[in-house]
């Protein structure tokens, strides 16, 4: 049973609540309990609702959050269609960074096909 259900996931916002601990990191990539990241809580989620093709969109301070998915979500078969994939902004609309959620997915909703 092939499912195509696609979840975008906004993972960045500058984090001001959260400072200092989202001084070098964008809120998402914060540590939680040793190895793992707040992001982890959203990813293990989705896999366990059996949404196995996630968009993950950052804006912020994405290097340590974009390398956390690369080596530790990265076990997913690209074969069978599932993959959670890093997206960051590219302003193809316009010129200004995502004004919100909604925006957000605008934005990239060329990713959807």
């Amino acid at each position: 049973m092939h499912i195509s259900t696609l979840a975008m996931v906004l993972a960045g916002g500058v984090g001001t609540r959260l400072y200092p601990l989202t001084r070098d990191r964008v809120k998402p990539a914060v540590p939680f309990g040793g190895i793992y990241r707040l992001i982890d809580f959203v990813l293990s989620n989705c896999l366990n609702s059996n949404i196995r093709r996630v968009c993950v969109l950052t804006q912020y301070k994405s290097l340590s959050l974009e390398r956390h998915i690369r080596y530790g979500w990265s076990f997913l078969p690209h074969t069978l269609e599932e993959h959670i994939q890093i997206l960051s902004p590219q302003q193809r609309v316009d010129s200004s960074w995502y004004q919100g959620t909604a925006d957000a997915v605008y934005q990239n909703v060329y990713s959807i096909d």
